[in-house]
């Protein structure tokens, strides 16, 4: 289905019945990431919300880089629960939805039931656990500040890209995907707007602590993120908190680990109501 909201149309795969989970994607992936995720959790009695989020997959590309900004990506979420009359949902997210799903628990607490952070910790958590190996990590968001990133990730049959995703199994997928007008620019424009030098050293309120039960993820073989800055998320969270490592998976625990995973969100959604 399709959902107008701020002058974009959100792509949006709605299916199942019972409890709702919404499932928020990251870069460079659309909502075929959770594809593991949605027959099970709809076989366990759940209804499964999967946005192509804003720039990707089947949704519009935003016109500028500040359209960009997580404040207005929280606000798609919003409105699609409200398209789709959802007072309450289960929030999972991965990597930049990760980032999202946090927001949207701290900012707007009476539509989350619970918390599932995959990968990415609590932006405040980010910014007090940095150490040199989490910069280390993000080589990548300082490159893809430049104008010449696009041109550099796609130079020589992407091979910058390939780099990057280090092999992962949709790796032919993501490329076809970027591949299209405007996907690539889109896709970094998130990086732009909200990881750029300015917006990183301004000062900004502290956010609202997160109220939901909440299960942080974190994996051994993922090269852009610390476990640190997931670990230490709880301090931000005033309900339960649960921390899983999964041993041997990479960044894409959603299509990397999809059994261990589909394991612990069942449990999660129905410890929390």
């Amino acid at each position: 289905m399709i959902v107008d909201h701020d002058n974009l149309s959100h792509f949006v795969r709605d299916s199942g019945e019972g409890t709702p989970v919404i499932l928020i994607h990251g870069f460079p992936d659309t909502g075929d990431l959770w594809r593991n995720q949605v027959s099970a959790l709809n076989a366990a009695g759940y209804r499964t919300i999967v946005p192509d989020m804003r720039g990707r997959g089947q949704t519009s590309q935003a016109a500028v880089v500040g359209d960009y900004g997580l404040i207005s990506i929280v606000g798609d979420v919003i409105a699609i629960l409200d398209a789709l009359d959802i007072p309450k949902a289960h929030v999972v997210g991965h990597d930049w939805g990760s980032a999202v799903a946090w927001l949207v628990a701290a900012l707007n607490p009476s539509r989350a039931t619970s918390l599932t952070a995959i990968s990415v910790g609590f932006p405040a958590a980010s910014t007090a656990s940095a150490s040199l190996e989490s910069h280390q990590k993000a080589w990548y968001r300082y490159m893809v500040q430049f104008p010449e990133a696009e041109e550099i990730f796609q130079r020589n049959d992407w091979r910058m890209l390939r780099l990057l995703l280090d092999g992962t199994a949709d790796t032919d997928t993501y490329i076809q995907t970027l591949s299209q007008p405007g996907a690539l620019t889109a896709g970094l424009n998130w990086y732009r707007a909200n990881l750029n030098p300015a917006s990183m050293l301004a000062d900004r309120p502290p956010l609202p602590r997160v109220s939901a039960p909440t299960l942080g993820i974190w994996s051994d073989g993922d090269n852009y993120l610390t476990e640190a800055a997931m670990q230490s998320s709880g301090d931000f969270v005033d309900a339960e908190f649960r921390y899983e490592r999964l041993e041997g998976v990479d960044h894409w625990i959603p299509t990397g680990a999809p059994d261990k995973l589909n394991e612990l969100l069942l449990s999660h959604l129905s410890s929390t109501g």
